[in-house]
């Protein structure tokens, strides 16, 4: 057999003067020396592995302090529920809101100003969204160059009318829906609209209230313009806007432009005016907060899990990562349970995750001196589990921990939130700390999706280890040319020995 010899002009001779299968026996040398370079891609595919396991962890602790935002915010633990005797009146409560009763009576509810074409404006077949010019409307005028713009006002919180009014300008082409659109969208505040059913164009303001301080005036003026001449509007007409008038326990009467009113931190929303006196009882809603609790614990408890069962993972050294050579003879099942046996114990015993799990359960554990009436977690109904296999998860007292926020829920949101440094620092406070260093801490090691192998130890030992593979590639083939260049020498000198016995054989039988 001749061949070329990879990478070089050199021929490969194998086996024509001593018969030797030679690509075969290269072939089991060369498989010899590779065993060193399926090592170090092993090394480099277990690299990747414990890369993607930190960084697993790190989306898990993430999320976790992503949850803190919610769990540092005082709402959190002093949310207010209302209940409602009556009807006519909403309420909300914030958590600044007073626990207790209190009493609305409405005797009118705010309305917004409404006005609206006396007759159709033109006929059935008119279309809104044609040219306005060409358009027929009832009154049988045309549109001329001084009705392309029209104006006018409104009134503001103080009563002060609009100066300079609200001006519209539209061009001959544009369609009567077009130019309603422009009245809606501008900052007077008011909304205007065609019904085709009764051919009539309603304007009318977006907000409730009576703001025109003139009785019974008009809370959109205008005269004289496109909107009398052509849309049958007529100011004087108006339904005005009314505010809403209502008492507060029985004694307080209040005006307001708005069906909203907040009152001690309570927002009031008037739906109807009520015959009786309508009861709004606030008090603290211990089940929302304590379901954000359960489900921070919840979270905090599963990485708590997760990570003592990557801590814990038992290595398997015999099943190392498989080459591609092995995949081949392998189902597909085979490859699975293999990969799963070489990929446990990644980051048993991992010395950042340790420190991690202390410095968590520390925070946890630790006394906060808040100068509250809480400063441990046992004393609202949290304590850790007494089974040590599930190495310190927390087990909530629902009812222990429900009474505390009933009677004291502020001592509970100083336990947990109390962003000051030292002794005094909240649970969560304390958490987030740990959080962030681990976290930094595992970018160091693992980094994340942004970052180059420079920046990051496992990555810097992947650039070593493709470093090596690259190297010992280039060795390979030096050896293998080796292996041939020897195999052709022996060759040719077997050759030559042939050549030399036939020729004397050919003399001492002449």
């Amino acid at each position: 057999m001749v061949d070329s010899i990879s990478g070089s002009n050199s021929m490969r001779v194998g086996g024509l003067a001593s018969g030797m299968d030679t690509d075969s026996l290269v072939e089991q040398l060369m498989n010899a020396e590779r065993q060193k370079l399926y090592k170090m891609e092993q090394e480099e595919t277990k690299l990747n592995w414990q890369q993607d396991s930190y960084r697993e962890i790190n989306t898990s602790l993430s999320k976790l302090d992503d949850s803190i935002l919610d769990m540092k915010l005082s709402t959190t633990y002093n949310n207010k529920s209302t209940s409602i005797t009556g009807s006519g009146v909403t309420a909300t409560a914030s958590s600044s809101s007073a626990n207790g009763t209190y009493s609305i009576s409405v005797e009118k509810v705010a309305t917004a100003a409404i006005n609206y074409s006396l007759q159709p404006i033109a006929s059935a077949d008119f279309d809104p969204d044609a040219p306005i010019e060409g358009q027929e409307f009832t009154n049988t005028a045309e549109i001329t160059n001084d009705d392309l713009t029209f104006s006018f006002t409104t009134f503001n919180e103080d009563g002060i009318e609009q100066d300079p009014p609200h001006q519209i300008t539209f061009e001959k082409s544009d369609s009567l829906n077009d130019i309603l659109k422009k009245i809606t969208d501008s900052d007077a505040g008011v909304r205007a609209f065609y019904d085709g059913e009764s051919r009539k164009v309603i304007l009318e303001k977006k907000d409730t209230g009576d703001f025109n301080p003139e009785v019974n005036g008009p809370e959109i003026k205008f005269e004289n313009n496109f909107l009398t001449k052509f849309l049958q509007l007529d100011a004087t007409e108006e339904t005005p806007g009314k505010n809403a008038e209502f008492t507060y326990n029985g004694a307080l009467k209040i005006t307001s432009h708005s069906n909203n009113y907040t009152l001690g931190g309570v927002t009031f929303n008037f739906t109807a005016e009520t015959t009786n006196p309508v009861k709004v009882k606030v008090e603290n809603d211990v089940d929302a907060a304590f379901e954000k609790i359960k489900a921070f614990v919840d979270s905090y408890n599963k990485i708590i899990e997760d990570v003592n069962g990557k801590l814990d993972e038992k290595r398997y050294r015999d099943y190392p990562p498989l080459t591609d050579d092995q995949k081949k003879e392998m189902s597909e099942d085979e490859i699975k349970l293999w990969n799963e046996k070489a990929k446990s114990g990644l980051l048993k015993g991992d010395s950042v995750l340790q420190n991690s799990l202390y410095s968590l359960r520390s925070a946890w554990y630790n006394n906060i001196e808040n100068g509250g009436d809480y400063t441990h977690l046992s004393q609202i109904g949290i304590n850790t589990s007494n089974d040590y296999l599930e190495h310190g998860k927390l087990i909530i007292d629902e009812e222990d921990l429900k009474k505390s926020l009933r009677e004291n829920p502020e001592g509970v949101y100083k336990l947990f939130s109390n962003d000051v440094e030292g002794a005094g620092r909240g649970i969560v406070n304390r958490i987030e700390d740990t959080l962030s260093a681990t976290m930094d801490n595992i970018y160091e090691k693992a980094g994340k999706s942004t970052y180059t192998n420079e920046q990051f130890t496992l990555g810097k030992q992947l650039n070593d280890v493709q470093d090596r593979i690259d190297d010992f590639q280039d060795y390979l083939t030096q050896t293998e040319d080796r292996y041939w260049r020897q195999f052709s020498a022996m060759e040719q000198a077997i050759s030559q020995m042939n050549q030399q016995s036939a020729y004397l054989t050919s003399q001492f039988s002449g």
